[in-house]
């Protein structure tokens, strides 16, 4: 009974891999993150429902992606959308969490102290648009629903844009259930959408301006 239970596993676990590696688009130069990579995918597909564009990406440079965020949801639909890896920033504590260091670390995530020394995260997220890779960041810095206003972005995208002499591309995701939390979003099934807005190219504005056109742009809502 015991060698039957065996094979069994080893059989789905084959196939499992193989279905997530079919499916898989970005080549985050991993096997394990590429097979995951076809599963988020496939879960964003039938699982949410999700409608997108296709998120632009430069091939001669880097891409600064910049969203408003709704839910625990939000990356995996990032991911679904886009052919490219993606760096992202998440808080330390995401980052430390038990079982998934070694998931965020493998696929190049950014871990940023909420009070203490950002310039570290600030720093490696410049080397890689340096290094010319995609990143995103959620700039309200926190979970936010869409009957709310934006929350105020942080400046620091602003001043990632002008060092990095590179556009922001900005992201509106919506239609997942349980926004303002994380976990809601993500067993419950969903309409989810994201549409890609248009670049904002910030190098000559004040950071001000610069702002304040990025909140209006992200503010956009998703007409169905």
């Amino acid at each position: 009974m015991l060698e039957i239970i065996l094979i069994v596993t080893v059989i789905f676990i084959v196939i499992f891999v193989f279905i997530g590696y079919k499916n898989n688009v970005a080549d985050w130069e991993h096997f394990a993150l590429n097979v995951i990579d076809g599963w988020i995918r496939i879960y964003c597909r039938y699982f949410h429902h999700f409608i997108y564009q296709p998120i632009p990406v430069s091939e001669n440079g880097p891409t600064l992606l910049a969203s408003n965020h709704l839910s625990g949801l939000d990356p995996f639909l990032v991911v679904a959308a886009c052919r490219h890896p993606i760096r992202f920033m998440i808080a330390k504590e995401e980052y430390e969490r038990f079982g998934l260091q070694w998931l965020f670390r493998a696929a190049g995530c950014i871990p940023v102290e909420r009070s203490g020394r950002v310039e570290v995260a600030f720093n490696n997220t410049l080397k890689a648009l340096h290094n010319g890779e995609v990143v995103l960041l959620f700039p309200e810095g926190g979970i936010n629903h869409t009957s709310q206003p934006l929350r105020k972005l942080k400046a620091g995208i602003i001043k990632l844009a002008k060092l990095a002499n590179v556009p922001i591309t900005g992201l509106r995701v919506d239609g997942m259930h349980g926004q303002g939390h994380t976990l809601p979003a993500l067993i419950l099934p969903s309409y989810s959408q994201l549409i890609v807005l248009p670049e904002l190219d910030c190098v000559n504005m004040s950071d001000k301006e610069a702002l304040t056109q990025l909140t209006s742009l992200l503010s956009k809502k998703i007409r169905v």
